[in-house]
């Protein structure tokens, strides 16, 4: 692995082209003055916030009061100039009244965080770390005395990798007192009125203004969701009343709670959703009122405040916002300045209006508040920077049919005067699993591959939930071809409109990307120029024999069903993979430390590609062992990924400026 990693790094920078690049990528990174990434507001009227200052690698935690004065609270570099190593910060929660702050760190891309506390007013960090909390969705006690949140059990000498994310359990931490003594609260076996297996991740929300505690149980992976709810003052005490709100057949995914009231979001009477209400205090679906009823938009989420239920709805690709004021019959869309991804990031039953960031394909993220009689604001939070808003992209929406007919919505963005005549290095992205939909974005070191006549298309395939859960069902286990058939059909698409040729045309994709571009790959090499899994899915078959194998069995399935071995097989791109075929040049991305995709499956496809592909074009494996899943890459690391990406995409579609010197 570290001979065929510095093979890669030789090869890259060598490229001609490359040096400039990366000066140009960095250059157009850096010169916004800051870059805004979490943010919640608490009921004193404070906003906590990471942001990432120009001159400045990671994201550092801050908070700013009522009257505007602004403190950093956190900096990870603290636990860098301990040991060498890159941290982040990979979540933050603050108690209600702002008074203290939660939040994990962890080291290198592992994402094995450990929550720390910190006292607001003084910036001091108050009890033991408590460990092994990489997804402890912390939840504060209304009197921010304590927090709920979920630890992984402890791994012992000789357990296997697969135990990882099993047996977790939840726990209530009360301030000042030792992790060691914490209150068990959920977990197999914990509560004979709560159904949890050990695969199982449980999670309890405490929710201002209500006297409910509301328990989440999710398998792995799984949308469908159970839920649970007891008065909240019995929660983390021998004999808990907990009491059904819903299982999994309900098809509910999502919930807000104001008051006695929960919302519930389900699929129960339609694929693209609806919003119902029931009580905590005597909960029943069957009686459920429909106060937000399916359209024929998707309907992506509820958020209670106080003085509306906020609704995310999905119109084609575009992300819009509605409000329903408590005493109001329906909702009504709020205006936006911008159609594109408008994305809810703060909202508190005890507060006023909402915090929501917007977004196009044209136009940087920023960050907008709507008041309680329905006007936006942008709250200068996310300062645009100078490249964040360019004037000579196009931006144009396409539908794609499909090999069976099926409408698959297609982006492309170039720059304005780009000829379609065949001869544009054009890179097509998808990703198409869980239900994630690639939603309108910007980013300005985009701007360094359209400025040299690229174009940029993004897939929504099945396996998103573009169009709703039926959309997201058609991608998934036995249906995953449909994956990578919809994404083949929009590179045959492009080619056909003359936006590009297979000799110009590259493909991306991430994580479970891997599996839509790997098939696409291998069921058309002749298709496509180069490939870039990163930190890609390629050997399905395996992939449950890791740590994170287990909880992903609801998404692809398991070997130890027929029917899902078959779907795991199809899915898998190494063993589709041809002794003697003429495979396109392949850029394998991963970082060492990955906890979500081992980094054997890229070592692995890079040595049957080597050691199969007769075409004579590279198969480089490009490996970051400072690095994971890309969660918590530093600014540089990100910059130097894109500029290997980019380089080597220019490479391979014939760039002039990225053409080694023959011998």
């Amino acid at each position: 692995m570290k001979a065929q990693a510095d093979h890669a790094r030789r090869t890259l920078d060598a490229l001609p082209g490359y040096a400039a690049l990366h000066r140009r990528i960095a250059e157009l990174d850096d010169a916004n003055s800051a870059v805004v990434g979490s943010v919640a507001r608490t009921s004193d009227g404070s906003l906590f916030f990471t942001r990432r200052a120009a001159a400045e690698n990671t994201f550092k935690l801050y908070r700013r009061d009522a009257a505007g004065r602004e403190r950093r609270l956190v900096d990870p570099d603290d636990w860098q100039k301990e040991n060498g190593k890159p941290h982040a910060i990979n979540y933050f929660t603050p108690s209600a009244d702002g008074r203290r702050v939660a939040f994990g760190v962890s080291a290198a891309g592992s994402e094995d965080a450990s929550i720390y506390l910190l006292e607001t007013a003084t910036g001091k960090r108050i009890d033991t770390p408590i460990s092994r909390a990489q997804y402890p969705e912390i939840s504060w006690l209304p009197d921010g005395k304590g927090f709920f949140y979920l630890r992984q059990q402890e791994m012992k000498p000789g357990m296997p990798a697969t135990q990882r994310y099993q047996n977790g359990r939840l726990w209530l931490h009360r301030i000042g007192t030792d992790p060691a003594r914490d209150a068990l609260v959920a977990g197999p076996g914990v509560s004979p009125r709560m159904a949890v297996s050990n695969a199982d991740f449980v999670f309890v929300r405490a929710t201002p203004g209500s006297p409910h505690a509301v328990a989440t149980v999710v398998a792995g992976v799984q949308r469908e969701i159970a839920l649970y709810t007891a008065p909240l003052a019995t929660v983390g005490k021998p004999g808990t009343p907990w009491v059904r709100i819903c299982d999994r057949a309900d098809k509910v995914t999502a919930f807000a709670v104001a008051g006695d009231d929960i919302y519930l979001r389900t699929y129960r009477d339609s694929p693209r959703f609806s919003i119902v209400r029931t009580k905590l205090s005597a909960p029943s679906l069957a009686t459920a009122i429909t106060v937000v009823p399916a359209s024929h938009r998707v309907v992506l989420g509820a958020y209670a405040a106080k003085d509306a239920l906020y609704v995310q709805v999905r119109d084609g690709t575009v992300t819009r916002l509605q409000r329903r004021p408590w005493n109001a019959a329906s909702a009504a869309d709020v205006k936006l300045p911008l159609d594109g991804a408008a994305r809810l990031i703060s909202v508190r039953p005890d507060l006023d209006g909402a915090l929501f960031s917007l977004a196009g394909w044209q136009r940087g993220r920023e960050i907008h508040a709507v008041d309680a009689t329905g006007a936006v604001a942008n709250t200068g939070l996310q300062p645009l920077g100078p490249y964040d808003a360019p004037t000579d992209l196009v931006a144009t929406e396409v539908i794609v049919k499909s090999h069976d007919g099926a409408p698959v919505p297609l982006s492309i963005v170039h720059k304005r005067g780009v000829q379609l005549d065949g001869t544009n290095p054009t890179l097509l992205y998808g990703y198409g699993a869980y239900g994630i939909t690639e939603e309108p974005h910007f980013a300005p070191i985009r701007l360094a591959w359209l400025e040299r006549g690229g174009v940029y298309a993004v897939a929504n395939v099945r396996g998103s939930s573009v169009y709703g859960e039926d959309w997201y069902k058609a991608g998934y286990k036995a249906t995953k071809p449909n994956t990578w058939k919809d994404f083949i059909a929009c590179a045959e698409y492009l080619v056909e409109r003359k936006y590009t040729s297979p000799a110009k045309l590259g493909i991306l994709g991430g994580s479970a990307g891997g599996i839509l571009v790997g098939r696409a790959m291998t069921e058309r090499p002749d298709l496509f120029a180069a490939v870039v899994p990163s930190v890609g899915v390629l050997d399905a078959l395996r992939a449950e024999t890791t740590a994170n194998g287990f909880p992903n069995i609801p998404e692809f399935g398991t070997v130890a069903k027929e029917d899902e071995f078959r779907a795991l097989l199809a899915m898998s791109s190494y063993h589709q993979v041809q002794d003697g075929g003429a495979y396109p040049a392949v850029l394998l991305v991963h970082g060492v430390n990955d906890p979500r995709v081992d980094v054997w499956q890229s070592s692995k496809m890079a040595a049957r590609l080597l050691a199969a592909t007769t075409s004579g074009k590279p198969i480089l494996l490009d490996l970051d062992y400072e690095a994971g899943h890309g969660i918590g890459n530093t600014k540089r690391q990100r910059q130097r990924q894109t500029a290997d990406i980019y380089a080597f995409l220019f490479w391979q579609s014939g760039e002039p400026d990225f053409q080694p010197a023959r011998n």
